[in-house]
Formats: structure tokens, sequence, C-alpha cells
């Protein structure tokens, strides 16, 4: 059985996808962008304020299902340059304890939606 979570503290979907999929004791957030909820204005001044964007939607989402980033156990980023991986993971790497980060892939893609430099998918467990 799968429970669709939804928050108005997180962007809606661009498409025909939800926020979030809590299946049992697992939940998969969609990817996220650096939408804020409240405006729908895209933030991508600089990589830094995009990500801390891209983090903020992640966390609603987790706290909209009861969860929190204790709870990610695999992260997925993808960005448009990897350029901007030192700055991406200092941002990422200030949500997690470094001995209990989560398991994680960062890919360089051609495109994201909108434009975007940063994109975050997550996966957590209770």
């Amino acid at each position: 059985m799968k429970k669709i979570i939804t928050t108005q503290n997180a962007p809606a979907p661009l498409g025909p996808y939800n926020q979030a999929i809590l299946s049992e004791n697992t939940l998969y957030i969609s990817g996220q962008i650096a939408i804020n909820p409240k405006t729908g204005a895209l933030v991508i001044n600089d990589i830094t304020s995009e990500t801390l964007q891209v983090m903020q939607n992640l966390n609603a989402v987790l706290n909209a299902a009861g969860f929190s980033f204790n709870n990610v156990v695999k992260s997925s980023i993808f960005i448009s340059d990897m350029d901007n991986f030192t700055a991406i993971n200092e941002v990422y790497g200030s949500y997690f304890d470094n001995a209990t980060a989560p398991a994680r892939e960062t890919v360089q893609v051609a495109r994201l939606p909108k434009n975007v430099n940063v994109e975050i998918s997550m996966i957590a467990v209770k």
C-alpha cells in the first residue's frame, strides 16, 4: 500500500508525479529543485542559495511524512556543472553527520528542469 505525501511547504510537482510516496516504512521523495514554495520563484542567484532551497524543500517533504534527515538512507544529486560540486556538497553536508550520512551518488547531467543547476531526490526509512 502506498500513501501520497504532499505539503504546501515544498513546491508542487511540475508533472504527473507526487512530492513523495510512503510505502510501509520507506519514503521515496521525488527530485526537488530550488523553487520557493511561497512565491513559486526559482532561487538561482548562486549555487549556495540554490542548494539551500533544495534542501529546505526536501526537509519540508520529510517533515510532512513525519521523517527527518536522520531517516535518509540514500540521496541522488544531479548537477549541471561538476565545478559546482564543492559548494553543493558543503550545503548538503551541513544537514548530515558524516558518521551516519546516507549513501549517495552525484551525477553531472546535460540539463535539469527549468534549467536549474541542482536537483536532489532521497529515500528515507523509519
